[in-house]
């Protein structure tokens, strides 16, 4: 089952993760897409969050309609710092998959740092690096050997960032067109931002 995981903090989930999956879903023909909220992301844990409950929440909110996503709590229910490795190796074992079947999406802005990311050979002996481009990516800025195992997918570039979306918020602004109206009702509820 050729499978493609998407892990982030998903604070709040927007159009951007849902167009960015659903798109690759089509493109790459996957089985699923497999979102997995972070319990704390490796290079947030000085950020304040949401708490892990209500991130949870809002995804399962805005993924519930397509049949092609799937939620997965295991960076959550493992706690602690949420490394990759940690996370592909156990969904691995957990599902049985191969490295030809597990794909890994991250964006193009993270794959500058991915040298920085904890054992990130390990990453690429144990699953497919698929990686969305984003605005303002040059390959040149990459280091060949991680250029050499990546896959980069033909996906449109969608200007929405969750920053942006809390910054907007505490500026009174509208959010409601850069998330799902039932999650635009979620964070009015809670008052999250």
């Amino acid at each position: 089952m050729k499978t493609c995981l998407f892990g982030g903090t998903f604070d709040p989930p927007h159009f951007g993760h849902l167009i960015v999956a659903q798109t690759i879903f089509e493109a790459e023909h996957f089985d699923k897409i497999v979102f997995i909220p972070a319990h704390i992301a490796p290079h947030k844990k000085d950020r304040k969050l949401s708490s892990v409950d209500l991130r949870l929440e809002m995804l399962q909110i805005a993924t519930k309609d397509n049949p092609n996503f799937e939620i997965s709590d295991i960076e959550i229910k493992r706690g602690g710092i949420s490394y990759s490795l940690d996370t592909i190796r156990a969904y691995k074992k957990e599902s049985g998959l191969s490295k030809n079947d597990l794909y890994y999406l991250i964006g193009s802005d993270s794959l500058k740092l991915f040298y920085s990311w904890q054992k990130p050979e390990s990453i690429l002996k144990e699953c497919q690096l698929i990686v969305a481009i984003r605005p303002g990516f040059r390959p040149s800025d990459i280091s060949n050997w991680i250029l050499a195992k990546v896959q980069f997918a033909n996906i449109p570039r969608i200007e929405i960032s969750s920053t942006q979306i809390r910054n907007r918020w505490v500026e009174d602004k509208t959010i409601r067109y850069m998330v799902t109206q039932p999650v635009w009702e979620f964070i009015n509820k809670h008052n999250l931002y």
